[in-house]
């Protein structure tokens, strides 16, 4: 029996852990072709913050060499965009004059950087922090020692900044929020966690937005950052880090239903039966997805039903939030605000330690720790699970080790 033949476009971590998954239940039932901007194999995205600070190298965080695809037998386009795709007659059109014939299509075409259209936005030296190609443009400006500005204060800004820092960069992180991570953190740990970071080199500044940036007309180089309370910072090069959009151009192209994203079902099909799509691109019952965990999820269910088992079913889970940050440990997850839950706090000043629980009708509903996150696996898998904590709310705080108690609950 003949081949199907399935065209990923994107060659990004939720195609190729669909690809993984799906070579391991039916690896005789296609021929694969993939098809990727980047000029290279897949590599780990969240791993780009310890490559900025000279941590790791891109090679040490590439998760599918160029040999991986050829062992395979996979057909890799690295380096082609897709400009048009003919659903009638099923081809893919590259923009370097290829046409792939498909029975199944995978669009896994991620994000892109949300830039703020200020004036002087589209200036050169102002950048973005989403690929490698954005590290080695950080890395190159980094010899210099520029003043940089970075706009944004959460998880990716905050770890673009401490890359920054740790080249020897003047970085300032500018933040509109009146304290970091406000979506991931409570005021208490944000402080706590800024007094860290200030102990690295970061300089903030909070509660300000950010009007236009200026650049010298006659140099052409950058000035700085101008502010709607009429402050100004000055700067060489600022890098927007306000967060990411779902990249649907392709998708509206091609005449798929798309909403804020690419509009899919519990098997991660869209309207067009023929046609998939996982990742940051998608919306599955009204939500957007932008952490690894639930796109590793997606990717398997996705596989499962390429593969003819048609059994898996896409189920939204509670999701854990981590910094990558040398030496800062940091961990939240859940409902940590929630306004009917009885709350747990544990500080330990001399250490840096805060832990907060947040427990509702005998449930660990919300986590916050810094400082000590060693247990946050742990009271994730509670939340996610909806355990019953009731027997040992009281030492609850103290981790992992209320298993070993003889009325304790298996976890």
């Amino acid at each position: 029996m003949a081949r199907m033949q399935l065209v990923v476009i994107g060659n990004g971590m939720a195609g190729m852990r669909t690809v993984e998954e799906l070579l391991q239940l039916a690896p005789d039932t296609y021929d694969i072709t993939v098809i990727g901007r980047e000029p290279h194999g897949n590599y780990n995205r969240v791993m780009l913050s310890p490559v900025l600070a000279g941590e790791k190298r891109f090679e040490d965080i590439v998760i599918h060499p160029l040999s991986w695809y050829a062992e395979r037998n996979i057909t890799l386009l690295a380096g082609h965009t897709v400009h048009t795709v003919d659903r009638v007659k099923r081809i893919v059109h590259t923009d370097q004059g290829e046409a792939i014939a498909y029975d199944r299509l995978l669009l896994a075409t991620g994000s892109v950087p949300f830039i703020i259209p200020m004036p002087g936005h589209d200036h050169a030296d102002v950048v973005s922090f989403r690929d490698i190609a954005d590290v080695h443009r950080l890395l190159g400006a980094a010899v210099g020692k520029p003043r940089v500005a970075v706009i944004g204060g959460g998880l990716l800004g905050l770890e673009a900044a401490n890359g920054l820092a740790r080249q020897g960069v003047d970085v300032t992180v500018v933040n509109d929020f009146a304290y970091l991570l406000n979506r991931q953190l409570d005021v208490e740990a944000a402080g706590l966690l800024r007094s860290a970071l200030e102990a690295k080199g970061i300089a903030f500044k909070v509660s300000a937005l950010s009007s236009s940036i200026e650049h010298d007309p006659e140099t052409g180089k950058l000035k700085g950052v101008h502010f709607k309370d009429g402050s100004f910072l000055a700067c060489d090069l600022v890098v927007m880090a306000v967060g990411i959009r779902p990249n649907v151009a392709l998708a509206r192209a091609m005449g798929l239903q798309v909403d804020k994203a690419i509009l899919v079902n519990d098997t991660l099909q869209t309207f067009d039966p023929r046609v998939y799509a996982v990742g940051e691109c998608v919306q599955h019952r009204g939500a957007l997805f932008g952490l690894v965990a639930p796109l590793y999820e997606q990717a398997k269910v996705c596989a499962n039903h390429l593969a003819g088992m048609g059994i898996g079913r896409f189920v939204q889970k509670p999701t854990a939030t981590t910094l990558k940050v040398s030496g800062v440990e940091l961990f939240s997850a859940g409902d940590f605000n929630h306004a009917e839950a009885d709350i747990l706090v544990f500080r330990d000043p001399a250490r840096g330690v805060y832990k907060k629980l947040c427990v509702h009708e005998g449930r660990l509903v919300g986590a916050v720790l810094y400082g000590d996150a060693q247990d946050g696996p742990w009271y994730f898998d509670l939340i996610r699970e909806g355990t019953d904590v009731s027997a040992w709310r009281d030492r609850l705080m103290f981790g992992k080790v209320v298993e070993e108690g003889e009325d304790a609950i298996a976890a």
